[in-house]
């Protein structure tokens, strides 16, 4: 099982897809938590010089919540990340995290259910950008 559900864009620039991805986002009912610039931050803290690479924290609060009745500590792995990142020759890759993938270390069937239909907002996602 793969751990990300993956769209690439060969005719898109960076900053448009990740337009598109935020609204793809809000329109499954996810708000976006936290933003890194991996690029920028990298570039800051080693000087290293890399390809447009974001990191999206984005939460369903609706989704959240009932997965934290479930299973109080899965918040150490919550937000779902999704990544919009350059690939290279003009390609742009968004990524997000199969939360069914991510929840198999947790012994707990009620919380597996969940993950998967948060693994088909986050496929609707994905296909709607």
């Amino acid at each position: 099982m793969s751990y990300t559900i993956d769209r690439t864009f060969t005719d898109k620039e960076f900053s448009k897809v990740v337009e598109r991805t935020r609204a793809a986002l809000a329109a499954q009912g996810f708000g976006v938590l936290t933003e890194i610039d991996v690029k920028a931050t990298l570039k800051k803290k080693i000087d290293a010089v890399v390809a447009d690479y974001l990191i999206l924290g984005a939460c369903n609060p609706k989704m959240a919540y009932e997965a934290i009745k479930i299973e109080p500590q899965v918040g150490a792995m919550l937000p779902c990340n999704v990544i919009v990142r350059s690939t290279g020759a003009g390609l742009v890759m968004v990524s997000a995290i199969n939360p069914v993938a991510s929840m198999q270390a947790i012994p707990n069937d009620q919380l597996k259910a969940l993950a998967g239909q948060v693994r088909g907002m986050l496929e609707k996602m994905i296909a709607a950008i």
